[in-house]
This record gives structure tokens, C-alpha cells and sequence, in this order.
């Protein structure tokens, strides 16, 4: 079961219409989910928040404050999301890779569980730190955690074929939550209740100064994505010819690896395990650009990752009578019947090709 690679056909303007298409539904859910929630804005209160919030103090803390944040952070997160499953269906050459399941994000809850239970340990100033949800306290245990699970899966796939490293990965991932409930059990209630808030996956707990330590690891996991695009379209043919085209695979290896991680760890960090993204997204962008080149579905796998992010957080954040729905599942209830569809109908990831 292995991600095919397929010569680059003549479809620059089918990519460029989907890549415009994208900008354009991601500009109209953006317009929405500012606009539409608890409180309903029209569309001058919207434009007087963004631009004149003198002129209506209300309407652009609404905005400013609360809806504009977590609409970039889904942005952000959902483009990190996507483009590290191209990378990692693309490097294990296994087209249900993802950091969900090769349990690189059981990794992240680990490290975030771990600075949690420390600082329940460690007193109120630093349970006040972390209900605050300031710092770099969770990035940096998610960052370390997500690190070593690549790392150790990245070993694994040498040794493994990859049906056996999608089972491994799972199993490695439940081991880890039970692993996290019985550290998160010595915890304090607070920090249960950080971390359990944290566990759900959210957009909304960012502000501004938080997403520069979001936007910094993944400008340069992107970076390096690009940089990695075409070793990774060369080692999709096997180590042996990307080698032969000069390739130091095992430098590719390790470049993609701290890509995967600097896109992964900071959504992990400040949004929690973000679910189904990075597992469906490279799908849709294959299909899109009918190719399995790096290069040209990344652009596509950020948009459509972003537009999904941002669309599932819409719902999230309707209205309901009761209370907010979890992030979490809504991504689910999309992507559980998406990867079912993908297992049933194509025949190459059946393993009939």
C-alpha cells in the first residue's frame, strides 16, 4: 500500500482555477465566521470593526478580539495540517500517514500531559502559567514529544512494511493516552482541567501574541517542505532511484522529518491534537491536481487544509442553545466516512494495484 508516483500531466490551469477557488471559499467561510455567532454582525459592523474600530467598540472586540484569532489559527493550523500529511504520505510512502496516525500527535499529548503534571507539582504560580495558556510551557512539550515519536517512527519504517507501521503507530498511540490518563491522574483538578480543555482541540484559545510562536515553526516547516518537494516526488519511485538522481535520501529523510515536526508541534501546542486534517487533505489535493508531485500539492493541500479548518470551526461556533461543540468531532464525522470512501473505492489503496 504504497502513495504512487504519476508523471506531472498539463493541468497548470486546473490548479491555478483550484487554487483560486479555495481563496474565494476561504475568503467567504473567513466573512461568515467573523460576522455570525452568538452575537450576529452585519456586514457594516463587520467592515467598521476591522477597519474604523473606534466607531463601534463592541462589535471590534467581538471580532478584534475573540473571532479574528481563532480564525487565523485555524488558517494556520489547517494549511500545517495539510501540507505535513503530504509530506509524511510522500516520505513512508503509505497514503494513510498522517501525524494522527502514526501516533506522532499521542506524542504531543505526552509532552503536553508531562509539563502539566509538572506544573501541578511545581505550585499555583505555574498552574496559573499554564491556565493562562501563555508561554512556550505546552509548545515546548508537544514540540519534544511530537519529535520523538517521529523519530522513532521514522526508524520503525525501515524495518517494517506499511500496513505493520500504521498498526505499530496506532498501538503506539493507545499505549500513550493510557499512559497520559494515569500522569494526568497525579495531576491537580486545574490541570486536569487545562489539559482536558487542551485534549478537545480548539481554535479559540489563541491571541495575537500567541500566534507568532505559531507562524514562525511553520513558516519554516513550509520552507523546508519546498525545499524538500522534489526528493520527495523522486524518493515516491523507491530509495534506489531517488538515488540515483543524486538524492541523499537520508538527508531528505531527516529534513522532512523536522518539517513534520515544526508544522506539527505548535497546531499541537496551542490548538491540541487536531484530527482527520492531514489524513484526507493530500487526498483531495491529489485528486485536484492529478499528480503525485510534492510541489505542486502543497499550495493545494494548504488551502484545502485551512478551508476545512475554518468550515469545521464555523460549525463549531454556531449558535447552539446549549454549548459549543468539540472541534475535534466535527473533523470526525467528515473524515472517518471520507477515509472509508477512499479504502472501498480506491483499488490501489485496497492493494488490488
Amino acid at each position: 500500500m504504497t502513495v504512487e508516483a504519476a508523471p506531472v500531466a498539463p493541468q497548470t490551469n486546473v490548479t491555478k482555477y483550484a487554487v483560486l477557488g479555495f481563496l474565494l471559499a476561504l475568503l467567504g467561510v473567513m466573512g461568515f465566521t467573523l460576522s455570525y455567532g452568538q452575537v450576529a454582525l452585519s456586514f457594516e459592523q463587520l467592515m467598521a470593526a476591522l477597519f474604523s474600530p473606534e466607531s463601534d467598540p463592541v462589535a471590534a472586540q467581538i471580532v478584534r478580539g475573540m473571532r479574528l484569532p481563532r480564525v487565523v489559527t485555524g488558517l494556520l493550523a489547517g494549511a500545517a495540517l495539510g501540507v505535513s500529511g503530504v509530506l509524511m504520505q510522500a516520505l513512508f510512502r503509505n497514503p494513510m500517514a498522517d501525524a494522527w496516525s502514526l501516533g506522532l500527535l499521542a506524542g504531543g499529548q505526552l509532552g503536553v500531559a508531562l509539563i502539566v503534571t509538572a506544573a501541578a507539582f511545581a505550585g499555583p504560580a505555574a498552574i496559573a502559567f499554564l491556565t493562562a495558556f501563555q508561554g512556550i510551557g505546552l509548545t515546548t512539550g508537544a514540540l519534544v514529544g511530537v519529535a520523538v515519536f517521529a523519530v522513532a517512527i521514522a526508524s520503525l519504517s525501515r524495518r517494517v512494511g506499511n500496513i505493520t507501521l500504521l498498526v505499530v503507530g496506532l498501538m503506539l498511540g493507545f499505549t500513550m493516552k493510557g499512559l497520559v490518563s494515569i500522569i494526568i491522574h497525579f495531576a491537580n483538578r486545574v490541570g486536569g482541567r487545562v489539559y482536558s480543555g487542551w485534549n478537545d482541540g480548539t481554535f479559540a484559545s489563541t491571541t495575537f501574541a500567541d500566534l507568532g510562536f505559531m507562524i514562525v515553526p511553520i513558516g519554516l516547516g513550509v520552507i523546508v517542505a519546498i525545499a524538500s518537494a522534489k526528493g520527495l516526488s523522486a524518493l515516491l519511485l523507491g530509495e534506489t532511484y531517488a538515488r540515483s538522481l543524486g538524492t541523499d535520501v537520508r538527508r531528505l529523510r531527516w529534513l522532512t522529518l523536522g518539517a513534520v515536526v515544526l508544522l506539527v508541534a505548535p497546531v499541537t501546542a496551542y490548538c491540541g491534537p487536531v484530527t482527520f486534517i492531514g489524513l484526507i487533505v493530500p487526498h483531495f489535493a491529489r485528486a485536484i491536481a492529478r499528480t503525485s508531485q510534492i510541489l505542486p500539492l502543497i499550495p493545494l493541500a494548504a488551502l484545502s487544509g485551512a478551508l476545512l479548518a475554518i468550515s469545521a470551526d464555523a460549525v463549531v461556533h454556531l449558535p447552539w442553545e446549549q454549548h459549543f461543540l468539540h472541534l475535534n468531532a466535527i473533523l470526525a464525522l467528515v473524515g472517518a466516512p471520507v477515509v472509508i470512501a477512499l479504502l472501498l473505492f480506491s483499488p490501489s489503496l485496497r492493494g488490488s494495484a
